[in-house]
């Protein structure tokens, strides 16, 4: 399994809203090294869902239930979708001044690359997020 970071501002689309639709499709995607992210993910792969610009926090854990399929909002083929659904609201959400203060989360995209809508997260990295959640992993 591998584990991801997706970004999404809330007033566009909340991890409430994942929640109340139950699945969506990640669109809108429009750059390459985003859309390279999409294309590796396999069903079953877990995804950060992170608050960006308001809230700016790690909310909850998204699955990908569908692989990376053209995206339906153009007709560019460069761009892909994957589908995702709500796995699990954290119980303490994970600000992203909490991670940047945390020396074993340097080198995470979130710090490095903070512009980049989806990103590679690392097995310990999920797990020092998780564990700053309170959740088990």
């Amino acid at each position: 399994m591998n584990y991801w970071l997706i970004k999404s501002e809330p007033f566009k689309y909340s991890w409430d809203q994942l929640v109340k639709d139950k699945k969506t499709f990640w669109d809108g995607v429009r750059n390459y090294a985003a859309r390279n992210n999409l294309k590796a993910m396999k069903k079953g792969d877990l995804a950060f869902f992170y608050h960006s610009n308001e809230g700016v926090e790690v909310v909850g854990i998204a699955k990908v239930v569908k692989e990376f399929y053209q995206d339906p909002t153009t007709d560019d083929p460069n761009w892909v979708v994957v589908e995702f659904a709500p796995h699990k609201k954290l119980k303490n959400p994970v600000p992203l001044s909490v991670i940047k203060a945390d020396p074993r989360l340097k080198d995470m995209a979130l710090v490095r690359l903070g512009r980049l809508s989806v990103q590679p997260v690392t097995e310990k990295e999920w797990e020092i997020v998780c564990d700053l959640a309170g959740e088990n992993t």
